[in-house]
This record gives structure tokens, C-alpha cells and sequence, in this order.
């Protein structure tokens, strides 16, 4: 580890405590959905599927949207401003790249699969095995969250160690 200076060392506890306290929000609002909204439009597809649409539902696609760029802009700060102090950088890059690829997965697979629910909202098309596909994304919903919590509560004992650096 480089000769780190109390200003760098401040600015790093900061970045990285925003990161942890925005990621922990953040589990909030989806620990929430999970266990209060989700149920309610998986309970019965496709009849509650209405409740996904904009201005007939609860609209949670902007908010997601704005949540998680903030949190990945305090990530990404929290690891520029960790970078010269080995644990954090690595252990942040480590954390970084298991959030990126949940990130990935759920634009690839629960964004494209939402859309499509809500579509069936609109059209009231009929699907086959709609049931079976729905319950399958609330499987693996628990699992994205599970996830993104494990991720969160990781930055907990980085935050103790980085504070723990000071005289």
C-alpha cells in the first residue's frame, strides 16, 4: 500500500460508506418489491399483470433506473477513491464485478421478461406456460436479491477496515 495521506483516507471512507449505505437503500426498496409487490402480480398471471402497467400500476421502471445509476456512479467513485489502498481496490473490484454481472443478468433476463408481462397486460394475449414463467422469475428473482444483498453486506467489513487504517 502506497503512503496514504488523512485527506485520501477521508475521501476513500466517504465514497465507500455513501456506496454501502445507497447499496443497503437499495435492498430495501428490493426486498420490498420482492416480498410485497412481486406476489401480488405473480399471484395470478395474467390477470394481475395490469398491475405492472404505467398509470394503471405502480411504475417501477424509471425508479430502478435512477436508483441503481446512482448507485453504480457512488460504486465506481467509492473505487477510484479506495484504488491506492490494495484490500479496498481489490476487494471493491471483486464486489464490482459479481454486482456488473447480476446487473447483466437481470437486462438480460428479468427487464426483457417484465416487458413482456406487461405487454400481456395490454394485449391480453394468451400464453402457454405463462404460469410456469412467471414463477420461474420469482425463483430467480430471490436469487438476484439474495445476491445483490450478499454483495451489499460485503462492503460492510471493508468499511470497518478502511476506518480501522486511522491512527
Amino acid at each position: 500500500m502506497m503512503n496514504i495521506t488523512t485527506s485520501y483516507l477521508t475521501r476513500a471512507e466517504l465514497w465507500l460508506y455513501i456506496t454501502t449505505l445507497v447499496y443497503f437503500l437499495m435492498n430495501g426498496a428490493q426486498i420490498f418489491e420482492t416480498l410485497v409487490f412481486v406476489p401480488k402480480w405473480a399471484a395470478a398471471p395474467p390477470d394481475n399483470f395490469k398491475l405492472l402497467l404505467d398509470g394503471r400500476g405502480a411504475s417501477l421502471k424509471n425508479f430502478w433506473i435512477v436508483f441503481h445509476s446512482l448507485h453504480e456512479v457512488t460504486f465506481i467513485l467509492a473505487i477510484i477513491f479506495c484504488w491506492k489502498i490494495d484490500f479496498a481496490r481489490n476487494w471493491l473490484l471483486v464486489l464490482f464485478v459479481i454486482h456488473f454481472a447480476v446487473r447483466v443478468w437481470t437486462l438480460a433476463f428479468f427487464a426483457p421478461n417484465i416487458i413482456n408481462f406487461q405487454q400481456i397486460a395490454e394485449t391480453q394475449a394468451v400464453v402457454k406456460d405463462l404460469a410456469a414463467r412467471t414463477a420461474r422469475w420469482q425463483l430467480l428473482n430471490y436469487i438476484r436479491v439474495a445476491i445483490f444483498m450478499a454483495v451489499s453486506i460485503g462492503l460492510v467489513p471493508l468499511c470497518v477496515r478502511l476506518f480501522n487504517l486511522r491512527p
